[in-house]
C-alpha cells in the first residue's frame, strides 16, 4: 500500500459484503474462492447469532419487547459453535466483520431503525457488542465453546437492516463505538468514491443502471429478488436472473475501472434465493475479477487505509470525478 506517484491510476478496489453472515455453507465456499488471489471480503455479522434460540429473552431491540426479532436466533450450541469458528477462519484470514447490527426491525415490524433515535442505536450497536464479548456467559456456557476471536475493537463499520436510519441518530453511536465508516446510504446515482458525512466514511450502496436488468436499480441481491420474483425467495428463476446479475456486476466493475476507479461495492446476503440465482454470480464475479491487473478485493478497512494513505488534494480530486454506471453505457 502506497501513494499515488503523480498522474497515476488509482487501484480497482472491489469490495464483496453479505449481511447477516450466518452460513456455515457460504462462508466456506467464499472463503475458498478468495483463497487463490489472496482476496478479502466482509461479513455483516447479525449479533444474535451468537444468541441460542433458548436465551432470546437476553435481546431486546429498542421498542420491542425482550426476545422479538424479525429474524431467527442462533439456534443450537452446537450451531454457534460452528458459526463462531467459521468467524475465527475468516478473520484469521484477513476478512473482515462489521455488524448488522441484531434484531432486523423493518418497517414492517415497527419501531424499526428508520425512526430509532441516538439512544436508541447505542443500545442496539452495545448489545451487538456485548454478544461478542459475553456469548458464553449469556448463554450459560464454559470453556467447552471456542473463544472468539472477533473483538468489539475490530468492528468498525457495518450495514444497517433494510439501509434504514437517519444519519443524525446513527452518527453519534457509530462513534461512541469507534467505528469509522458506514455502507447503508444511497443519496445519488452511480458509483463515486467515499467520502465522509459526519466524520464517518460513507460507502454508499450503488443505485446504478444494470444492462442485465434494463434500468436503474439498487445494486443488492434482495433488490434483484424483488425486480424477479415480487422478493419472493422460494421461486426458482435462478437460470433466468444469473446472467442479469452478472452483467450488472460486469457493467459496474468496467465503468469503474474505465473511469473513476471508484471502489465497486458487491452487496449480498449469504442466501440461496430463488434457486441461488445470486450468491452464485458473486461467486464466480469474484474468481473471475479478483488479480486482474490493477484490481483489488479488499474490505472497507483497506480501503479507508489506502484512501487515508493519500495526499489530501489527490483524494479530494478523485472523490470529485464524476459517478459512473449511473446511465446505460
Amino acid at each position: 500500500m502506497r501513494k499515488l506517484a503523480p498522474g497515476e491510476k488509482a487501484p480497482q478496489f472491489v469490495i464483496f459484503s453479505f449481511d447477516g453472515a450466518g452460513s456455515h455453507e457460504k462462508w466456506q465456499e467464499f472463503m475458498a474462492a478468495a483463497e487463490p488471489t489472496d482476496s478479502r471480503f466482509v461479513g455483516f455479522l447479525t449479533g444474535i447469532y451468537l444468541l441460542a434460540s433458548a436465551n432470546k429473552e437476553k435481546y431486546q431491540g429498542p421498542g420491542h419487547s425482550a426476545g422479538k426479532a424479525s429474524i431467527g436466533f442462533g439456534g443450537e450450541k452446537d450451531e454457534i459453535i460452528t458459526e463462531i469458528n467459521d468467524l475465527n477462519q475468516a478473520y484469521a484470514a484477513g476478512h473482515e466483520i462489521g455488524t448488522h447490527y441484531n434484531g432486523h426491525f423493518c418497517s414492517d415490524n415497527p419501531p424499526s431503525g428508520a425512526t430509532w433515535s441516538a439512544a436508541d442505536w447505542e443500545s442496539e450497536l452495545g448489545q451487538f457488542m456485548s454478544f461478542l464479548t459475553d456469548y458464553k456467559k449469556l448463554n450459560g456456557w464454559g470453556d467447552e465453546v471456542p473463544d472468539l476471536k472477533v473483538t468489539p475493537a475490530a468492528i468498525k463499520g457495518g450495514r444497517t437492516p433494510c439501509l434504514e436510519g437517519a444519519l443524525d441518530a446513527m452518527a453519534p453511536a457509530w462513534k461512541k463505538f469507534d467505528l469509522t465508516y458506514d455502507s447503508s446510504l444511497s443519496t445519488k446515482s452511480g458509483i463515486s468514491w467515499p467520502v465522509k458525512m459526519q466524520g464517518i466514511w460513507e460507502f454508499e450502496m450503488p443505485y446504478i443502471y444494470s444492462p442485465g436488468f434494463e434500468k436503474m436499480i439498487l445494486a443488492m441481491d434482495y433488490n434483484f429478488m424483488c425486480e424477479v420474483a415480487a422478493c419472493d425467495q422460494t421461486q426458482d428463476v435462478a437460470a433466468a436472473t444469473r446472467p442479469k446479475v452478472r452483467a450488472t456486476y460486469d457493467f459496474m466493475y468496467e465503468q469503474a475501472y474505465n473511469g473513476s476507479r471508484a471502489p465497486v461495492l458487491i452487496a449480498n446476503h449469504f442466501n440461496k434465493w430463488n434457486g441461488d440465482a445470486y450468491n452464485k454470480p458473486a461467486l464466480e464475479f469474484m474468481q473471475d475479477t479478483c488479480g486482474k491487473k490493477d484490481t483489488y478485493c479488499a474490505t472497507y478497512q483497506d480501503v479507508i487505509a489506502w484512501m487515508e494513505l493519500q495526499d489530501p488534494a489527490v483524494l479530494a480530486k478523485l472523490q470529485g470525478l464524476p459517478a459512473v454506471a449511473a446511465a446505460a453505457g
